[in-house]
C-alpha cells in the first residue's frame, strides 16, 4: 500500500465528522482553524530569547504530529474526538517545560473536546482536568503567574464562543427542518383536499350520469321520449358538475398565491424579517397568479438577502378591470432596477401585459408596485365546451 493510498484512507470523512458537516454545507472540508496555529511561530516574538535551536527542536518534532493529528480529528467520527484532543494537548503538557510555543496545542485540544459526542458534564469536566492538570505543571517549571491563569482563561473564552457557535448552527439547522417540514406538510394538506374535492365533485355526479346513460339506453327502444328526458338529465347534471369542477379548478389555482406567500413568511422569518398580507384577491387569470407568484418569490429572496429590513408587506388591490399588487419593506434601499432578477421581474409582468414600477430611495426601502389589466387576461380565458346536444348533433350528422 503506497503513501497514496493511505492518504485517501485518511481523508474520507466519517459520516459525522466535521469535514462531512461541511461538505453537507456546501463548504471546502478543508480545516481553516489551522491557521491559528501561526501563534506557535509568533512566541519566540514575544520571548526575550527569540528563536533558539530548543525551540527549532520542538517545532520540528511536535508541529507535524499536531497537523496530522488534526487533520485525522477533522475527518474522523466525533464519538472518537477526545482521543484526539488529548493527543494534541498532550504535546503540550510534555513539552511544558522547555517549549512555550506549545501552549498553542493545549488551546486547540480543549476545542476539540467540545466536538466530542458525549454528554456536556463530560466535556466540560474533561476540558477542567486538562486545564487543572496545565495549570500544575505550568507551576511547577516556574510559569509566571499571569501565564497560569491567562492560558486556561483564554481557552475557556474561545470554548465558550465554539459552544456558542454550535448551538446556533443546530438552532439553523432545526429552523431548516421545520421549514421543509412545513412545506412538506402544506403540500400533503394540499393533495389531500385536491382529493376529497374531486371525490366529492365527481363521484356521485359520474354515478348519476352513468345511471341515466344506463336508463336511457335501455328506454330507447321502448319510450323514445322517456330516454330523451334521461338523457337531457344527464346533460344537465354534466353540466352542473362542470362548472363545479371549473369552481374547485379556480380555488386550487389561487392556493398558489397562498403557498408562495406563506414560502415567503418562512424564509423571512428565518432572518429576522416580518412579513404582513392582506386578503388575496380569488378567481385570477392562471397566467396572472404565476406571474404574480414568481414576482413575490424573487422579491422575497432579495429582501431575504440584500435589504437588511425588519419589516415587509404585501398588499393587493383589485377593480373590475385592474389588480395592483404593491411590495414593500423598510430596508437599506438603493435597490438596481436593472439587476438580473429585477429584469426577469419585469419581463414576466410585461407578458401578462401589465407594468412594474420600483421606488427605492437609498434608506428608505424599496416598493414594488405591479398593474395588471384583468380584462384582457379575461378574454384570453378558454371558451366554454359547445352543449352536448351540439357534440351529439355532430356526431350524429357524421
Amino acid at each position: 500500500m503506497n503513501i497514496t493510498t493511505v492518504m485517501r484512507t485518511w481523508f474520507v470523512p466519517a459520516p459525522d465528522s466535521s469535514a462531512a458537516d461541511e461538505l453537507r454545507q456546501g463548504k471546502s472540508p478543508w480545516a481553516i482553524h489551522l491557521l491559528w496555529s501561526a501563534w506557535i511561530f509568533i512566541t519566540p516574538l514575544l520571548d526575550p530569547q527569540g528563536y533558539t535551536l530548543s525551540w527549532l527542536f520542538f517545532t520540528l518534532a511536535t508541529y507535524p504530529i499536531f497537523i496530522a493529528v488534526y487533520l485525522k480529528a477533522h475527518y474522523a467520527s466525533c464519538r472518537h474526538m477526545h482521543y484526539y484532543g488529548l493527543a494534541v494537548a498532550s504535546l503540550c503538557l510534555l513539552s511544558l517545560p522547555w517549549y512555550p510555543s506549545g501552549l498553542s496545542y493545549l488551546i486547540f485540544g480543549c476545542n476539540m473536546f467540545l466536538k466530542w459526542r458525549a454528554s456536556f458534564r463530560a466535556r466540560v469536566g474533561l476540558l477542567l482536568l486538562i486545564n487543572a492538570l496545565y495549570i500544575s505543571l505550568a507551576w511547577r517549571a516556574g510559569y509566571p503567574w499571569a501565564m497560569l491563569v491567562s492560558i486556561p482563561a483564554m481557552a475557556l473564552i474561545i470554548c465558550t464562543v465554539i459552544i456558542v457557535e454550535i448551538k446556533n448552527r443546530e438552532r439553523d439547522a432545526a429552523l431548516r427542518l421545520s421549514q421543509e417540514e412545513v412545506r412538506r406538510l402544506a403540500a400533503t394538506a394540499e393533495r389531500e383536499r385536491i382529493g376529497r374535492d374531486l371525490h366529492d365533485l365527481l363521484g356521485h355526479t359520474l354515478s348519476l350520469i352513468t345511471l341515466k346513460l344506463e336508463l336511457s339506453r335501455k328506454l330507447f327502444d321502448r319510450d323514445s321520449g322517456a330516454a330523451r328526458r334521461e338523457l337531457e338529465e344527464a346533460e344537465r347534471v354534466a353540466r352542473h358538475a362542470l362548472a363545479e369542477v371549473r369552481a374547485a379548478v379556480t380555488g386550487i389555482r389561487s392556493t398558489d398565491l397562498a403557498a408562495e406567500l406563506a414560502s415567503a413568511r418562512l424564509l423571512l422569518e428565518s432572518s429576522a424579517v416580518h412579513l404582513d398580507y392582506g386578503n388575496l384577491p380569488d378567481s385570477l387569470p392562471q397566467e396572472v397568479e404565476r406571474t404574480l407568484a414568481l414576482v413575490i418569490r424573487e422579491a422575497m429572496t432579495n429582501i431575504h438577502r440584500h435589504a437588511d429590513a425588519t419589516e415587509a408587506c404585501v398588499r393587493f388591490t383589485r377593480t373590475a378591470d385592474n389588480l395592483e399588487m404593491q411590495i414593500h419593506d423598510n430596508g437599506k434601499g438603493g435597490l438596481v432596477a436593472h439587476g438580473n432578477g429585477m429584469s426577469g421581474m419585469c419581463e414576466r409582468v410585461r407578458a401578462i401585459g401589465g407594468s412594474l414600477q420600483v421606488d427605492s430611495p437609498p434608506r428608505r426601502g424599496t416598493r414594488l408596485l405591479v398593474n395588471v389589466p384583468l380584462r384582457a387576461a379575461q378574454k384570453a380565458r378558454v371558451l366554454p365546451e359547445p352543449p352536448v346536444q351540439d357534440k351529439l348533433a355532430g356526431s350524429a350528422a357524421a
